[in-house]
């Protein structure tokens, strides 16, 4: 009986009873999802992967100090008259410290007459202890100028800058030039013929310091400097980017004023005036170019070298 009992609850579970109707829930279904995206809207779409390659290329040329370039270190300048020079001739500066009860002599009164000109630069006063543990005991004669750090410029942004002028990239490259005095007279030949940057190794080599500010009249300020990790790596990719690769050495198979590449995208790599270019760094160069001298001298200044290498190729982009 339990079981006959069972099947007949079990037909009665199947009939088909009263249906519950929709109510109009199912009409937003019918509705569509509106109209067709636009093809740069679809993920999978050819236009939308231009368009996200578009963008991050934009993001990539923002302005050095946004898009990762490297920071240097903060300098202090220190002496009065090194404070005074730094002062003239435009080293960024951030804070002028001056010894409590220092005597007030005409090159202290120049100094803070100049600081006060510039504007921007906070004057603190501090005792002779302080001072001496900021310079680690340089004979600082109670004056001390704190130099921001360099804010570098990434090595694309030299190409980028290039291209924003409608230019064929003009960069020199440095290899082994220690000298801050030599680095800044490089930058200032650069702006003067028409170069679009500096590039340094981040080892054995100098650094925007205050004395290379100093030796670059002002330029620096025009005139991004980008610092690499590995010099051989940033040529290998500027050689991809479409540049020619001319390094400047003594023994150099091609004379400077013969070699018509300087005249296109190019890349300029001065070596130190003792050792030259380094190995890794000579064999990546496209060309070895060397300047004429029938003065029978054996080298020149990194500096003079660069100065006259950039005029030739100034010259030919005429």
């Amino acid at each position: 009986m339990a079981g006959n009992s069972q099947r007949r609850n079990r037909r009665t579970s199947n009939k088909k009873g009263m249906q519950v109707g929709s109510g109009g829930q199912r009409r937003k279904g019918l509705e569509g999802r509106g109209p067709t995206p636009k093809a740069e809207d679809r993920k999978k779409h050819k236009a939308n992967r231009l368009a996200t390659a578009k963008a991050k290329h934009a993001q990539a040329r923002r302005p050095a100090p946004r898009r990762g370039g490297v920071k240097g270190t903060s300098e202090m300048v220190v002496g009065r008259n090194p404070v005074y020079e730094a002062l003239r001739d435009g080293v960024p500066a951030i804070t002028l410290y001056v010894q409590q009860y220092i005597d007030n002599d005409e090159r202290v009164r120049d100094i803070l007459q100049l600081a006060g000109e510039r504007g921007k630069i906070n004057l603190m006063e501090a005792p002779r202890a302080e001072l001496d543990r900021m310079t680690n005991g340089l004979n600082h004669q109670g004056i001390v100028l704190q130099v921001p750090p360099y804010e570098y410029a990434h090595p694309q942004d030299l190409i980028d800058a290039a291209h924003d002028n409608h230019e064929e990239p003009l960069i020199v490259a440095l290899d082994g030039v220690t000298d801050p005095r030599n680095l800044g007279a490089i930058i200032r030949s650069t702006n003067a013929f028409g170069g679009h940057g500096v590039v340094v190794p981040e080892r054995r080599a100098a650094h925007m310091t205050a004395g290379a500010w100093k030796s670059s009249a002002g330029t620096a300020a025009r005139t991004p400097v980008s610092r690499v990790t590995n010099l051989t790596r940033a040529l290998e990719d500027y050689k991809k980017a479409g540049l020619t690769i001319v390094g400047l050495t003594a023994d150099g198979e091609h004379k400077v004023e013969d070699l018509e590449a300087i005249g296109g995208p190019v890349v300029i790599v001065i070596g130190s005036e003792g050792k030259g270019l380094g190995r890794l760094v000579g064999e990546t160069c496209d060309y070895r170019v060397r300047i004429s001298m029938p003065g029978g001298a054996e080298s020149l200044n990194a500096g003079v070298a660069a100065g006259i290498v950039l005029y030739e190729t100034a010259r030919r982009r005429k």
